[in-house]
């Protein structure tokens, strides 16, 4: 099973083991992970499922979509260029490891 490591604004990490299909986001809150709100249930409609993705993952996560683009526009903490919607973020084998640092705030 894959396994994401979230990492929290004050350092602190909680890695987290996948199932197939699983989205990162599912993952965090199912964990009951503080720091991913989900407002929207993993509807790519509110964005407060914005992490950071560790710039080592950029490059192997595929490309941002428009409507994602659109959202991480309006995230309430600083958009970066390693901003993403965990949502959007489908966890396969190769993701294993994969490591997402969480916002100061989601609203």
């Amino acid at each position: 099973m894959p396994a994401i490591t979230f990492i929290h604004p004050d350092g602190k990490s909680d890695r987290v083991e996948t199932s197939g299909g699983e989205s990162a986001m599912q993952a965090a809150t199912r964990l009951g992970l503080d720091g991913i709100l989900a407002e929207c249930g993993g509807n790519a409609m509110c964005a407060t499922c914005h992490v950071y993705v560790d710039e080592s993952w950029v490059a192997r996560l595929p490309a941002v979509a428009d409507d994602e683009d659109a959202l991480l526009d309006g995230t309430a903490a600083e958009r970066l260029p390693n901003s993403r919607l965990s949502c959007q973020i489908h966890i396969t084998p190769e993701l294993d490891g994969l490591v997402l640092r969480l916002p100061e705030r989601q609203v």
